[in-house]
């Protein structure tokens, strides 16, 4: 049980529970109800990640009376609950038989036959799912009215606690933030999602027909950020350019944190911002060490809460100056006060990124690393965070697939005079409706 949100639903498991547990107990040997309370690593494993801390979910069933005893399920898996006690019926929400769960109910399954081979399912009880009532809808509910169930700054802080990698999508429209919010897969029976949204002054300034050159005042920007939050409450990183001078970078700062953005990354550079996969092929200076690390400073004073983070973005694999010169930078930074470091490649192979996660881990095993795979675009996010990046930026999908297939359609307009071609490739409008919450 997560016993995150505490409804009717859970209270429903229980006191069959407790039923069962008083009925076995008449009949000559004693039960009692023990709850096995998951981990937050673990809700994070097949679920959203849990907004109350184990210790308050722990607090809150200790006052139900139909529980026995609590015990921590550190995993999904049943099989350690099993060596430890003497498990004789498993209580659980008919749910998991349609869902990916059914891993874990033919587990329960496996387990129960080797202690009850002739009736294993008769110790496996199972409530009728609450469909007026359950997790899932109290969650879309609170997201409908616009409600958070966790501090905005903070969330960012609180998945990495619990998760890697975390997946994060550049998102540059309201519409993108629902579109990555209502895309999941299962893949290894584990939901998989976007975790947060990338602000890249990238996209910000394409759709706007502007040049990627810091061209766009943060008022600008914040609108469309205010959008995002507006239907979907997943933290956001800022895409901060260089940051501006030291001064303006403070600045800059309290503004993100009062609009409950969860971080900023900014790159050591100087100058006009040109695009990093440019490369050495415009202008592009990299800032000095002691430089930046002042902006670092000034940044980390001026933030109003402890919550929002400050990622360092170090540019010398894009500038060709080695994987030193990285190295070098990085752990400046982490000492100036970075809450951690993006790291960049424009090379195909991914080589020197993985040869960067190495190095950096060998000295420095907890400072949160970003890794942007717009160029190493082979490697698979779970391998990036087995070298040891914490999350995976993929910084400007939406805009480059948005492009191919608007060009395409309004090509196709004009080839055929009607629009009766591309119709079959286009979202219905019954299903954009249904997209965006209230209008039907």
């Amino acid at each position: 049980m997560g016993a995150d949100l505490l409804h009717a639903g859970h209270i429903n498991i229980l006191k069959a529970a407790r039923a069962l547990a008083e009925q076995k107990s008449k009949e000559g040997q004693k039960h009692i109800v023990i709850v096995g309370l998951l981990s937050n690593e673990a809700i994070a494993e097949i679920s959203t990640p849990a907004f109350l801390s184990y210790s308050h979910r722990k607090s809150a069933l200790e006052h139900i009376s139909l529980i026995d005893a609590i015990i921590p399920q550190d995993t999904p898996s049943y099989a350690k609950i099993f060596d430890e006690y003497n498990v004789c019926y498993v209580i659980h929400g008919d749910d998991w038989k349609h869902n990916f769960l059914t891993y874990l109910r033919d587990e329960v399954l496996r387990l129960l036959e080797q202690k009850f081979p002739q009736n294993a399912l008769s110790h496996l009880v199972e409530i009728p799912y609450s469909q007026d009532i359950n997790d899932t809808h109290l969650k879309i509910a609170l997201k409908n009215l616009g409600i958070s169930t966790n501090a905005p700054s903070a969330r960012l802080r609180h998945l990495l606690s619990l998760k890697r990698p975390l997946r994060f999508i550049e998102t540059h429209s309201a519409l993108c933030a629902l579109i990555a919010e209502n895309t999941e897969v299962i893949r290894d029976n584990k939901p998989i999602t976007f975790d947060g949204f990338w602000s890249s002054s990238l996209t910000d300034s394409v759709v706007r027909g502007k040049p990627d050159i810091e061209v766009l005042d943060i008022s600008t920007r914040l609108h469309t950020v205010n959008e995002i939050f507006e239907v979907s409450q997943k933290p956001l990183i800022y895409d901060g350019d260089t940051g501006g001078k030291i001064e303006h970078f403070a600045f800059m700062v309290k503004t993100l944190c009062r609009q409950g953005i969860a971080a900023v990354v900014i790159e050591d550079k100087t100058g006009l911002k040109k695009n990093s996969l440019l490369g050495n092929d415009v202008a592009q200076t990299q800032e000095s060490i002691e430089e930046f690390c002042l902006k670092i400073q000034a940044g980390k004073n001026a933030q109003p809460n402890k919550d929002f983070m400050i990622f360092a973005r170090i540019e010398s694999l894009i500038l060709d100056k080695g994987l030193d010169d990285a190295l070098k930078r990085g752990f400046a930074y982490v000492a100036a006060g970075a809450d951690g470091v993006m790291i960049h490649s424009r090379k195909r192979d991914g080589k020197e990124i993985f040869e960067f996660l190495h190095r950096f881990r060998e000295k420095d095993s907890h400072t949160p690393i970003i890794v942007v795979p717009t160029s190493f675009n082979t490697i698979p996010a779970s391998e990036l965070s087995k070298a040891g990046a914490n999350i995976v930026i993929y910084a400007n999908h939406f805009l480059r697939a948005g492009f191919i297939a608007m060009s395409k359609t309004a090509k196709s307009i004009l080839e055929n005079d009607r629009t009766q071609e591309c119709e079959g490739e286009l979202l219905g409008i019954s299903e954009i409706l249904k997209l965006i919450p209230g209008t039907i």
